[in-house]
């Protein structure tokens, strides 16, 4: 389990467990802290630190911080830091934002501490949930394949989930066996919050009307998917490598290599377009928006897409000035021929 996910990471040094207090991530300080009393793991010499982030959004928060690094540290874990966090992400929701300020945290602990891998406690249950709130969004494959065993960081560490293959119940049993007292943090059974509820509600109800296993069905889905998104992704990078071009800032796509494209990595390569000016991930409408221009007449746009980016489709008379297509005559006019998509980011307005 542990031992594996360092495998993949190629045996850090020193590795950093990122800690809330709760059951799961006090469950996998305490598996931690075994190879950290031993020095190796698989024979590879090992030390373990950690990190508390206190985001500063209950009353009390600081205490159950110091209470947990406390924990921590009697468990052997060295060094052990807290770090405290505002939560203020501009557009967008409370749990983003706080996702945002924490994996800040997480980064800036592990290159104080030298840290070459950040643990994190995610279970099969926190699969599930992803899985079914991307269902419940209408979300892409991407977003369905859930959260992943290992990814890389912003920084040098890299994330490892070890324990995506345990349940809840199991990391509340390690907590048990280890006699700790580990924090439940009331907002996981506020009904506020999307994933609460989807946690205490929606998981219960269909393990009771449609059988056990609901969750590892789930999880087990979003293992498949993520092979699927991988290979696409690698499709759609190369290919987006392949067809862009640059003007300054401004990036563009000739269109009829994008026509031939499978809609699957069109939508794809018109999304990391937009990004590689500086916007963000478009919604699959504007996305749709986007892609639409390719069937337009003549020059077309703009379509707004997320971040400061207008996507435009520029004719070939555009591009190359006054031609044939563009000259009177006696005739009827041929319609221009569309020669790109173009992205360019948008200049803030000067006041």
């Amino acid at each position: 389990m542990l031992g594996d996910a360092l495998a993949q990471a190629g045996y850090p040094a020193h590795v950093l467990v990122a800690c809330s207090g709760g059951p799961d991530s006090m469950a996998l300080a305490a598996v931690a802290s075994y190879f950290a009393r031993r020095g190796s793991i698989d024979s590879h010499p090992v030390t373990v630190g950690a990190v508390v982030v206190d985001h500063q959004l209950q009353e009390g928060s600081g205490r159950v911080a110091a209470d947990t690094a406390g924990a921590l540290r009697e468990l052997g874990l060295a060094p052990v830091d807290v770090h405290t966090v505002t939560v203020a992400g501009a557009g967008m929701g409370p749990e983003a934002a706080a996702r945002e300020a924490r994996h800040a945290a997480l980064e800036a602990a592990a290159a104080d501490q030298g840290a070459g891998a950040i643990l994190l406690g995610h279970t099969l249950d926190d699969q599930a949930e992803q899985v079914l709130l991307g269902l419940a969004r209408g979300s892409g494959t991407r977003s369905l394949a859930g959260m992943r065993p290992t990814r890389a960081g912003a920084g040098s560490a890299v994330l490892l989930r070890p324990f995506l293959g345990l349940r809840r119940a199991d990391t509340e049993e390690i907590c048990e066996v280890e006699e700790l007292d580990p924090w439940h943090d009331p907002t996981n059974t506020d009904p506020a919050f999307a994933r609460s509820r989807t946690r205490v509600e929606v998981l219960p109800h269909l393990e009771e009307k449609l059988g056990p296993g609901v969750a590892e069905s789930l999880a087990r889905t979003a293992s498949i998917l993520q092979l699927d998104a991988d290979y696409l992704e690698d499709v759609a990078e190369s290919t987006y490598t392949s067809l862009v071009q640059w003007n300054g800032g401004e990036a563009s796509l000739p269109e009829d290599a994008l026509r031939d494209l499978a809609p699957a990595i069109r939508f794809r390569v018109i999304a990391k377009a937009a990004a590689g000016v500086g916007g963000q991930q478009p919604s699959y409408r504007r996305l749709v928006a986007a892609e639409a221009l390719l069937r337009r007449q003549g020059s077309a746009g703009p379509v707004q897409l997320p971040g400061g980016v207008a996507a435009y489709r520029l004719s070939l008379a555009e591009l190359e000035g006054p031609g044939t297509a563009d000259r009177p005559g006696t005739g009827p006019r041929e319609p221009a021929r569309c020669g790109k998509l173009v992205f360019r980011p948008q200049k803030p307005a000067t006041h």
